[in-house]
């Protein structure tokens, strides 16, 4: 799929409205359907110009949040505005979202130009201005010379940039993704989603997406709402939600961590199994139960007098490392890693330690070998 090139003077229209919109704050939204509550009280700050993903698995109330948000949806109670505005009293209509979702929603029997412009049309743009606002937004998404196609003529990624197109051409206060790239091929989303991320940061328009996928919140989002059971369990950089999850389930949703449970019994140690481990600083109570994580890629195994290097150390003293030994159980291989998993009795635990495929590849390590097993200082994930 060719890249969407940007041209700057057909984005030159879209700065002013997207760049002038304020942020999106939400107070205290609820929404029960029956005896289920599937927005518990969310609060969530959108900042002018930032793609925020609505991260969470199914039923988590990230769809009901971008609905309410929309105006599709009612809140039961909270507050609700943009710019100062207050949305909730307002139709979908009156708020003046454009809205992407994964269906495409594209009319069959229209071309992709028309498509566009349906949306001008029921604004009443007179039809050579509409006719002029679709092909400059055809081209902003790299589709100039598909203006004549139908939706069947197009791919499954040329739709969803027609839909995009038409999302933008009203030149909307809010642009909302419901996971739009869901149905495509992973080629096709990887490709478009970076199209989408270059787009959203030139026309700097305010962005919501909503996506299951957590490659495609850590890789487009300026920050990620991670959300569980109707709130939101933390928000933030993704780079900070990977390497500072603050509950377990944050742990256990970004990346893979080995999680294991613990007891505090001193300000930087935790007993974990038969072991007394090193820790970032608690300031919990000696006796206290945790759970604290490590990461796969953070682990160090070495075999004999020679070892594979991990990252550095969280902590950077090499005095607060423990070694362990453990006993290979299974080997995966990943690509550019292998997903090597080990046991220890010391720990009476399972971890899994990420190991570059070449270095792999230069010293395998056989199912049944024992090893031993360098832990960098452990975080504390509370109690």
């Amino acid at each position: 799929m060719d890249s969407a090139l940007i041209n700057p003077s057909e984005a030159a229209s879209m700065n002013e409205a997207g760049r002038n919109a304020g942020g999106l704050q939400a107070r205290g939204l609820s929404k029960r359907f029956g005896k289920t509550q599937v927005l518990d009280a969310v609060d969530l700050d959108v900042q002018a110009g930032e793609l925020v993903c609505l991260l969470g698995p199914s039923g988590c109330g990230k769809t009901t949040l971008l609905r309410i948000i929309c105006g599709i949806e009612r809140a039961d109670a909270g507050r609700l505005e943009l710019d100062g505005d207050d949305l909730l009293p307002l139709s979908a209509a009156q708020r003046r979202f454009g809205v992407v979702f994964q269906s495409y929603a594209l009319f069959p029997n229209m071309s992709a130009e028309d498509n566009v412009r349906y949306g001008l049309e029921t604004l009443r743009m007179p039809p050579s201005q509409s006719r002029e606002r679709a092909r400059e937004m055809l081209g902003l998404v790299g589709l100039a010379d598909h203006g004549n196609k139908f939706p069947a003529q197009l791919s499954g990624g040329q739709q969803q940039r027609v839909a995009l197109a038409r999302a933008l051409a009203p030149k909307p206060r809010l642009l909302l993704l419901d996971e739009p790239l869901s149905a495509l091929d992973a080629q096709v989303r990887a490709n478009l989603r970076h199209e989408i991320r270059k787009l959203q940061q030139r026309l700097g328009i305010t962005t919501i997406m909503v996506t299951h996928d957590q490659d495609e919140a850590l890789s487009m989002s300026d920050r990620v709402a991670l959300m569980n059971a109707g709130r939101i369990e933390q928000m933030g950089a993704p780079a900070t939600l990977y390497r500072a999850p603050s509950t377990r389930f944050v742990a256990q949703f970004i990346g893979r961590m080995n999680l294991w449970s613990a007891v505090v019994e001193h300000p930087q140690r935790v007993r974990v199994g038969r072991l007394r481990l090193p820790c970032r600083t608690t300031q919990l109570p000696v006796g206290t139960a945790v759970s604290v994580g490590v990461r796969p890629e953070n682990v160090g195994v070495f075999t004999g007098s020679a070892g594979y290097t991990a990252l550095d150390r969280l902590n950077g003293h090499v005095e607060e490392d423990a070694l362990v030994t453990a006993q290979v159980r299974e080997t995966t291989f990943m690509g550019n890693s292998v997903l090597t998993q080990l046991h220890s009795h010391d720990l009476d635990a399972t971890l899994d330690v990420s190991i570059d495929s070449s270095l792999f590849a230069a010293r395998p390590l056989v199912q049944g070998s024992l090893v031993r097993v360098r832990l960098p200082a452990l975080q504390v994930l509370g109690a």
